[in-house]
């Protein structure tokens, strides 16, 4: 799966445009919250998600932004990644 990358926001669509999978993190002083991921029901249990947090992890980092999670998936995939404490 191919994912695009823009400010705060990380997707991937199907060949018809239909949204599979999503994760949005707008960065307000210098703190990205990781408010949103969404991943289409055909794809649920096959690591999408975390795929997810792991470009944005990477994106984050790379500008230099602290992670706020905020929506529940993000908050427990944190817990349970501590390398990447040090965003919090």
């Amino acid at each position: 799966m191919e994912f695009k990358h823009e400010p705060g926001r990380i997707f991937a669509l199907g060949d018809d445009g239909t949204l599979l999978a999503e994760i949005t993190f707008p960065a307000n002083d210098r703190v990205a919250v990781v408010d949103h991921t969404f991943v289409h029901e055909s794809l649920r249990g096959q690591g999408v998600a975390g795929k997810l947090m792991e470009e944005a992890v990477a994106d984050i980092r790379q500008a230099g932004l602290k992670l706020k999670p905020v929506c529940s998936y993000a908050v427990g995939w944190m817990e349970k990644h501590p390398e990447h404490q040090d965003l919090l």
